[in-house]
């Protein structure tokens, strides 16, 4: 159905989702209380945090049977560090109930609907003005979850009687059949003094540092990565959506709309202030998305779930688009307001046909630009700027050259059926991004929905469609008849085949490097030929998290930094730090096309103590005794993916992927801190850097 009612019902519908997803789910209201309203020094009493569940949905408690870093996230609290109290044992929830989680994780959780309600028991040792505590957890509903992180709870003051007292070295729960490890675990963690963990941050999280660190001055540079590639991309964006019927024909009668003009310099010129307006509109686009999603927005745009999963809704809907079950389209309106000014005339006139163009030319040209727009907002604060500049750019093109060179209309070829192909081809193209966006979460909380073989199928199968499509083999309604099999479209044919004759090898491990960057990564591959051992031959100890996080090519990695630098410095080895990313198109480019390298794997796995630092995993929770405050937010730290992230702006001044960074035993830079950017996936300079590292790391060890 092709009208604007159901234009306006999309649009409607994605303002909807986007301000769902926008708002996030609804969060409870903690309310903290106490099981008594006066009490004396001594007493021991129950801190009561109540809150409300809202319909439909429920709340992770602290109970599972789970393994350790699996299964929903679980419930913590974190007590502010006071003289005033000590915590009896551990925290316990109150009305939840045990539900068994059999879709994902196979184990039991439990989990509050309706009310919550949680306790602490804590010995009273002086006068209570009141207690700040910190909960993180999830809250999900049968559509997904969301990570409840960082909720501040008050606790009132208290009245109490009594002299202060000292606290006791440590304090068993009262309640004798509480297990007997998990009071001892509990005298372990807290500290007498301070009421807090005894095992805090490591120090160099916690220390302040007077500057990042640098290798004779030098130090990471802050580059978003990419943008020449962005611009290129973006162009042929722009390029492509010239070839779309909503645009093509319309190209010829906007240009003879300025020639008309007698006098040949007013008509150049108004056909200029024409294609500069066009780029000046999509650039404030580009400019105002660039404000809206700075850094941190555009970190947590390229790796939560909520926004990949909604770019996927979104791509699926620009696909069925161009396949013709629907045109998106501005209300009328809007157009004939714009359409009117374009007719006065003049430098006014000539300003409103380009706005006039962008907004008639919308149903074709809006899934490009969101296209766009959605790969470079993901990146960086600059990207949607730089995007958006190449698109309009290649857009505006052919009516500046057109007006100068009038006589090159009649070598533009017919419009015809080849538009709509254009489109449909578009499509499948579409299809094949939003794969791109879901497996983004897939991979960051451990999904295993689309594992590299079940992405590539169904890319096989996208792209196999598309060339029977082009063959005339499946056809839309909207089809104008295919006579014959032109030149063009058979080399497009034969390329689009040669495409997925190339992808087929990959269903059995092979590595696929063109592909690299855009597949998920080999670790995800339950069928491999060539698979690579998971020995760990030539690691000190077994590595944390080993069983979620993998390293390419066989390399014995750690994902722990402390860990790393401990065998480190027992192997007399330099330091190769990898700050990655599950979502890091760059990081697979480097690992695809650098690291397969047969020297540069020897090196790596050879002469160095490899740990790959994840700063985009979801899933992975420290445990309370590892949480730390950030520097830069002062919000509590609570996964190993922001332990990561952190380590690596605090330590390096950088927060883009990947870095690669070489330390010696006393974690000082033997190379500069570098990116992909430097080595712009080449092998000889990363392996002379991996090189230089080693002399250097020689040298000091002297």
């Amino acid at each position: 159905m092709k009208n604007l009612s159901k234009s306006g019902l999309f649009i409607v519908l994605s303002l909807l989702v986007s301000y769902t997803w926008a708002a996030g789910f609804p969060k409870p209201n903690f309310k903290a209380k106490y099981s008594k309203s006066e009490v004396k020094t001594g007493e021991t009493i129950e801190l009561i945090i109540q809150f409300d569940v809202a319909p439909g949905f429920h709340v992770y408690s602290e109970k599972s049977d789970c393994p350790e870093y699996d299964g929903p996230l679980r419930a913590t609290i974190d007590f502010t560090p006071s003289s005033s109290y000590q915590l009896v044992g551990k925290f316990y929830g109150v009305g939840d109930h045990m539900v068994k989680e059999t879709e994902i994780w196979n184990c039991s959780t439990g989990e509050f609907t309706g009310k919550g309600e949680f306790r602490q028991k804590i010995k009273v040792l002086g006068p209570i003005q009141g207690i700040k505590m910190v909960f993180n957890g999830q809250i999900c509903n049968e559509s997904g979850c969301e990570n409840l992180r960082d909720m501040g709870i008050n606790a009132p003051a208290l009245k109490v009687t009594g002299e202060v007292i000292s606290a006791p070295s440590a304090i068993a729960p009262e309640n004798p059949s509480e297990n007997n490890s998990s009071a001892q675990d509990t005298a372990k963690e807290i500290s007498p003094e301070k009421n807090i963990p005894s095992n805090e941050a490591p120090d160099y999280l916690t220390k302040d540092l007077k500057s990042t660190k640098t290798f004779n001055g030098q130090a990471a540079s802050e580059e978003e990565g990419g943008m020449l590639g962005l611009f290129i991309l973006a162009f042929l964006s722009g390029l492509t959506a010239l070839l779309t019927p909503c645009v093509f024909p319309m190209i010829p009668m906007t240009v003879s709309f300025f020639i008309r003009n007698k006098n040949r310099s007013i008509a150049i010129r108004d056909s200029f202030i024409f294609a500069f307006s066009i780029i000046a509109l999509y650039t404030v686009i580009g400019t105002i998305v660039a404000f809206l999603f700075q850094a941190n927005a555009a970190n947590w745009m390229s790796t939560h779930w909520a926004p990949n999963i909604f770019f996927t809704v979104i791509f699926l809907v620009f696909a069925a688009s161009f396949f013709g079950a629907f045109e998106i389209t501005l209300p009328s309106w809007v157009v004939n307001k714009a359409d009117k000014q374009a007719d006065k005339g003049g430098i006014t006139g000539a300003i409103f046909m380009a706005i006039t163009i962008a907004l008639v030319s919308f149903s074709c040209t809006g899934p490009i630009v969101g296209t766009v727009l959605v790969e470079a907002a993901a990146g960086g604060a600059s990207r949607p700027i730089v995007g958006m500049f190449g698109f309009s750019l290649a857009f505006a093109l052919p009516f500046g050259l057109l007006a100068l060179f009038p006589s090159w209309l009649n070598s533009l070829p017919k419009s015809g059926g080849w538009l709509n192909s254009v489109k449909v081809v578009l499509g499948f193209v579409e299809l094949a991004f939003a794969l791109k966006f879901l497996s983004i979460p897939d991979q960051t909380y451990h999904w295993g929905i689309l594992d590299r073989e079940v992405y590539l199928s169904l890319w096989i199968v996208i792209f196999s469609l598309l060339g029977l499509y082009l063959l005339g083999k499946i056809k839309f309604d909207h089809d104008s008849p295919m006579e014959h099999l032109g030149i063009f479209r058979l080399t497009t044919v034969i390329a689009v085949f040669a495409f997925v004759v190339y992808m087929i090898p990959g269903m059995f491990g092979a590595p696929l490097k063109a592909l690299a960057g855009y597949l998920p990564p080999m670790s995800t591959q339950d069928f491999r030929m060539d698979r690579a051992s998971d020995s760990k031959e030539g690691t000190c100890f077994t590595p944390k998290y080993a069983d979620l996080l993998h390293a390419p090519h066989g390399i014995n990695s750690y994902f722990d930094y402390d860990e790393a630098l401990k065998c480190a410095r027992e192997q007399g080895k330099p330091l190769f730090i990898d700050f990655t990313g599950h979502g890091c198109v760059n990081c697979r480019k480097m690992e695809e096309k650098v690291w397969s390298d047969p020297t540069v794997l020897k090196l790596l796995k050879e002469k160095f103590v490899v740990v790959s630092l994840y700063v985009d995993d979801k899933k992975i929770k420290l445990q309370p005794n590892e949480f730390f405050k950030s520097h830069s937010t002062g919000k509590q730290i609570t996964t190993l993916g922001d332990k990561n992230a952190e380590l690596q702006e605090y330590y390096f001044g950088k927060t883009t992927q990947p870095l690669y960074c070489l330390l010696d035993a006393n974690e000082e830079l033997v190379q500069p801190a570098l990116g992909a950017d430097y080595f712009q996936f080449e092998v000889e300079p990363f392996k002379k850097f991996l090189e230089e590292g080693i002399a250097e790391y020689s040298k000091r060890s002297k």
